[in-house]
């Protein structure tokens, strides 16, 4: 089951996010006050951030942040996949696939294009992506962090 995340999700969210950020699937983890602003944002509104929590037979087994951006090349809102994380144990369920299907089900027509990154070396999610329909978008990406704290 897919469910947004709610204020009672807190400590549960900081912990996935930490796992997820100590994962083969980033580059680098990020400071933990990173997570918790990204929670804080959630709950705020979720005009920049969506949050959803992925559950497995009641359990919560990860979760998935969205961030929307307006793309002109795509003609529309475009709907960035930030984060999908589903823990070790609950993996190969068909879990990732239950989200993508959610959004799918819930997205209005303003959203033009759904957008995602994954390390090349994240197989099985490549895989599963591109079985799914996405297909690769031949730009390098740079960015500039204007926050460099260290801290984690």
């Amino acid at each position: 089951m897919i469910r947004k995340i709610t204020l009672q999700d807190k400590e549960l969210f900081l912990q996935l996010a930490k796992e997820f950020y100590h994962s083969e699937a980033v580059l680098k983890p990020v400071p933990v006050s990173y997570h918790e602003r990204a929670f804080n944002e959630m709950m705020r509104s979720d005009t920049y951030l969506g949050g959803y929590m992925i559950e497995d037979n009641g359990e919560v087994a990860g979760y998935a942040l969205t961030a929307k951006t307006y793309s002109h090349e795509a003609g529309g809102l475009a709907l960035w996949v930030e984060e999908l994380y589903v823990q070790e144990g609950h993996r190969s369920k068909g879990l990732g696939k239950e989200f993508f299907a959610y959004l799918n089900a819930t997205l209005d027509d303003s959203i033009a294009r759904i957008r995602l990154e994954v390390e090349e070396e994240n197989e099985g999610a490549v895989r599963l992506y591109k079985k799914m329909g996405f297909h690769d978008l031949e730009y390098n990406q740079l960015v500039i962090d204007r926050d460099e704290n260290s801290e984690e």
